[in-house]
């Protein structure tokens, strides 16, 4: 009995002491910190603007102010076929439309197929475009894009973004300059004046050239994306300059918000 009573006796000290004793405090947990998601080009792939009926309504006033201004915009690189237009393309990088329509002429009645520019040797084509600038990279580029038109087109030019893309050297944007101008196929030309008057004109907020050119072709109607293409490009070359803007002769300066960097 008394072992008994002395157990108890044990057991009631344990768990006062047990209840007394302070609980174990545990280290604070800190927050998990929410990553926001980049936005890519491939992002869900639509526009990165909302899409407004004002939006929709100010670039329809857009398109009748260019239109009324420039009425005979084109593509300001000669060429008479969709090889032709390539090579300008290539060469027009980080160059004028007009030092280029000065190379050509003479490199178009030279070099009529594909298999031409990849026959001539690379110090004689770096010399005959030389003034274009980036002579170096313009030869390499040219002269991959054609062999890969002879060894996996058969020497023909492809009419469809997907096929163009698989052209060393070529971009969305020189895609678009072939089928927009040479196949007639409806697109945005994101070239730097695009990406440029777009963000000024407030029609999209993103430097990403891929995101301009859905933006823009969610805004503005698709049977003026080949028009509102060429003459975003004269507009901006003639009126809405990188360094000064002409503002004050703008023919669609009362739709323009003016957000100049």
């Amino acid at each position: 009995m008394k072992r008994k009573a002395t157990q108890k006796k044990t057991s009631r000290q344990e768990t006062t002491r047990a209840r007394a004793r302070p609980a174990r405090k545990r280290a604070p947990v800190a927050p998990k910190r929410k990553v926001a998601a980049k936005r890519t080009s491939s992002s869900k792939g639509g526009p990165a603007v909302a899409v407004t009926p004002d939006l929709r309504r100010r670039a329809l006033r857009v398109i009748d102010g260019l239109k009324e201004a420039y009425p005979d915009a084109r593509c300001e690189l000669d060429f008479t076929n969709a090889l032709e237009l390539l090579v300008a393309t290539i060469l027009a990088a980080q160059c004028t439309d007009a030092r280029v329509n000065l190379v050509t002429p003479a490199l178009f009645r030279k070099y009529r197929t594909p298999q031409d520019y990849v026959n001539t040797p690379d110090d004689v084509l770096r010399d005959e475009i030389r003034s274009t600038g980036f002579f170096n990279n313009k030869t390499k580029s040219i002269k991959a894009a054609c062999r890969t038109l002879v060894e996996r087109f058969g020497g023909r030019m492809p009419s469809t973004m997907e096929a163009l893309l698989q052209l060393p050297g070529v971009g969305r944007k020189s895609a678009n300059v072939i089928l927009v101008n040479v196949y007639g196929v409806p697109g945005v030309v994101v070239d730097t004046h695009m990406l440029r008057l777009s963000n000024r004109m407030g029609f999209s907020t993103s430097r990403d050239a891929d995101e301009v050119e859905r933006d823009m072709m969610a805004t503005f109607p698709g049977s003026e994306w080949i028009a509102l293409s060429h003459r975003i490009a004269w507009h901006g070359r003639r009126c809405c300059t990188a360094r000064k803007p002409n503002c004050d002769e703008c023919p669609i300066a009362d739709d323009c918000p003016k957000l100049i960097d």
